[in-house]
């Protein structure tokens, strides 16, 4: 009965309205390094000292490290490419194998290059952060290289013959930059070109067209936004016969708007919702909606003959519609098909659908799924061939990779070998009911406890731009979490995309509360079913998922022995000035605008900490170099629950950017943190 009234009692207490930690958003003061120093210090000696971390760790890293791991690649061309790291190549190696090679248990790699290499020889703590590679010769690509993990990252132009950088070649200072190549001499950029040519969120405001050989200031315009827009961005369209050039100009981070640009840089808006998602491919217009539109519901993908649609035919083939228990999961092309991925009750179905020359589109099942799995198309070749590459996987099922051509079948071309012990777990799926009567899916892994009783639960979630936690295989949860006997569970919350779009609204901006309460319902859920208990279950999640774990300590302490947030957002007045936070006005609201401010005040876990509350303790983790959302929210929640006396951890890496790691020993390191921090606090007889 009391988790029934700790799920009502959302009262707001606490709140501060004189920020006396901002200092602490100056990300590389001095004062503020010095104060995450002795923080780093109590959290290292709390959790890192002893032998069982260190032994935890290293099980890690051996699975992260495992050379018999899948290398997926991207195909261009004759060659597959593939980003690699292991403990021999710390920052990793861009590299590419042929076909019969890539068959082989252990193929020849050709090594294009070599980032730590790179890294000693420039000083530079360099880290992957891709490359467009110039289609259709793939002789050229435009390497991005992040400083330690951060969003922001140089450009540079790389030659794949030499395997050299190209001297004079195209380069562009450190940025978030967005390119795309339009021919060998030409590509599109967006970038920082000094004041006033980026949004208020950081990103680029202008697209313009670059000439090789002539400075990047003098790049010719081709599509300005406003200052507050998310970002704008440009590509070139490289289909055989379908050449031609696009920029999109993001309103917000869910509205946008599409332009084909003609000859002579005029642009010609594609009339699509500016909810909408769409792209041309071939003779296609592909619009995937977000709310209602030509009788079509929210969630629905739709075909329109592109060149059609300019001229105003509104005639759509109508390719996926949902229901109240479906929604699209993802679609890719071939040459000739296009294969759709959906879900069922967060379980996925997968097809092909072709288009017939006289019109209509014909259905045909690509794979069988098994249950509770999630199967992912992780590369095509839309340009040349109806090849596919797919990946089976699910909670106990290490990833099987298949590659196939449409009406050919397909093979086993790689498997990935068992991480961890399996035996006598079990993977379920359950359903609770939140607070106004949603049933709310979540996802049980572990081992059955009717005949033990209740133990050790970590609960997962995120709950935000329509991002849905479908079935995975986790080497580091299994290692660090079920082998020890703890129960892995993930929940599937609104404000996700588990049910399409309708799914997200439900928690956007003011209702961003029923995220909250769906998570909470399926905490006590798990205690009424006998899983767990609230002093042995614990809370994990990241990003916005950290600021779901941010309500969970400020709402619903009582449901939780112990939470995790990882690279948390938590003060809700203040994100939008923080870096990229601008960028996220369009799911939580506008502290700024009066009619925002309220519901985002009551939303904010570091507004609503006291010292009236009994809270679990906390493990606060977030990165020096996150540009994205910054540090300032754990380093200010932690500093605010220090002083109001609670149990807090904050462990912040120096490097890492948004993902918290920039290579394998600190994702080991940041997950042995967390796992043990986790099995002190909720199986202490265990742990201790």
């Amino acid at each position: 009965m009391w988790i029934r009234r700790a799920l009502r009692a959302c009262t707001i207490q606490g709140v501060i309205d004189d920020d006396p930690y901002m200092w602490l958003e100056d990300v590389d003061g001095e004062a503020a390094l010095e104060w995450v120093a002795s923080r780093n210090s109590e959290t290292e000696a709390e959790l890192a000292a002893g032998g069982d971390f260190a032994a935890l760790k290293a099980h890690l890293r051996e699975a992260l490290d495992a050379s018999d791991r899948i290398p997926y690649t991207t195909r261009r061309g004759e060659y597959l490419y593939n980003y690699w790291r292991d403990a021999g190549h710390v920052r990793g190696v861009w590299r590419r194998t042929t076909l019969d090679q890539y068959r082989k248990d252990a193929p020849e790699w050709e090594v294009l290059l070599d980032v730590d290499a790179l890294a000693a020889t420039e000083g530079e703590k360099w880290v992957w952060a891709g490359a467009q590679v110039r289609h259709p010769d793939y002789d050229r690509a435009l390497v991005a290289l992040s400083r330690d993990g951060g969003d922001a990252a140089v450009v540079r132009e790389f030659d794949l013959a030499t395997r050299t950088f190209v001297e004079g070649g195209f380069q562009v200072p450190e940025a978030k930059t967005q390119t795309g190549w339009i021919d060998a001499d030409t590509v599109l950029i967006g970038t920082d070109f000094g004041p006033g040519s980026l949004t208020d969120s950081g990103y680029p405001r202008t697209v313009r067209r670059w000439r090789r050989g002539t400075p990047l200031e003098e790049a010719g315009l081709v599509f300005e936004g406003e200052a507050g827009d998310v970002s704008v961005g440009g590509w070139h369209d490289t289909a055989p016969g379908f050449e031609r050039d696009f920029v999109t100009r993001s309103l917000d981070f869910h509205r946008s708007e599409l332009y084909l640009v003609n000859p002579g840089t005029s642009l010609v808006r594609i009339d699509v919702p500016d909810d909408a998602s769409a792209y041309a491919h071939r003779e296609h217009l592909m619009v995937t909606l977000k709310s209602d539109w030509l009788g079509q519901r929210a969630g629905s993908l739709l075909a329109f003959g592109f060149d059609a649609f300019l001229a105003g035919d509104r005639t759509a083939e109508v390719l996926f519609s949902p229901d109240d228990r479906t929604a699209m999961a993802g679609h890719s092309w071939t040459r000739h098909h296009l294969i759709l991925e959906t879900m069922r009750d967060v379980s996925t179905h997968i097809e092909v659908l072709t288009p017939a020359p006289g019109g209509g589109w014909a259905r045909s099942s690509l794979a069988d799924v098994p249950a509770l799995s999630a199967v992912t198309v992780v590369g095509t070749d839309p340009d040349i061939s109806d090849e596919y590459f797919l990946d089976v996987s699910g909670f106990l099922q290490p990833s099987t990779l298949y590659r196939g051509r449409i009406g050919s079948g397909s093979e086993i071309i790689k498997q990935a070998p068992a991480r961890f012990d399996t035996a006598g777990l079990a993977a379920q799926q359950y359903f609770a009911t939140s607070r106004d009567g949603t049933r709310v899916p979540y996802f049980v892994i572990g081992p059955d406890r009717r005949g033990t009783g209740p133990g050790p639960a970590l609960l997962y979630g995120y709950g935000g731009f329509e991002v849905s936690l479908t079935p995975f295989y986790s080497a580091v949860t299994g290692r660090a979490w079920l082998e020890r006997g703890g129960t892995h569970v993930i929940a599937n919350i609104r404000g996700g995309g588990e049910y399409g779009p309708k799914w997200h609204r439900a928690a956007l901006g003011a209702d961003r509360s029923r995220a909250f309460e769906d998570f909470a319902a399926v905490a006590a859920d798990l205690v009424e079913r006998g899983i767990t208990t609230p002093a042995m279950l614990g809370a994990a999640g990241g990003s916005n998922g950290g600021l779901l774990m941010g309500a969970m300590v400020t709402r619903y302490p009582q449901l939780f022995g112990a939470v995790v947030a990882q690279v948390p957002l938590l003060d809700m007045l203040r994100f939008h000035k923080l870096l990229a936070g601008a960028s996220w006005i369009a799911e939580y609201g506008n502290p700024d605008d009066g009619a925002d401010r309220p519901h985002l005040r009551d939303l904010s876990p570091y507004h609503r900490l006291t010292a009236d509350e009994v809270y679990p303790p906390v493990l606060l983790t977030t990165s020096t170099r996150d540009d994205r959302v910054h540090p300032g929210h754990a380093r200010k929640a932690a500093a605010r629950l220090r002083e109001l006396g609670h149990s807090v951890l904050l462990h912040e890496n120096t490097g890492g950017g948004h993902a918290g790691a920039s290579d394998n020993e600190q994702s080991a390191y940041n997950n042995a943190l967390v796992h043990t921090f986790l099995w002190r606090h909720l199986a202490p007889s265990a742990a201790g």
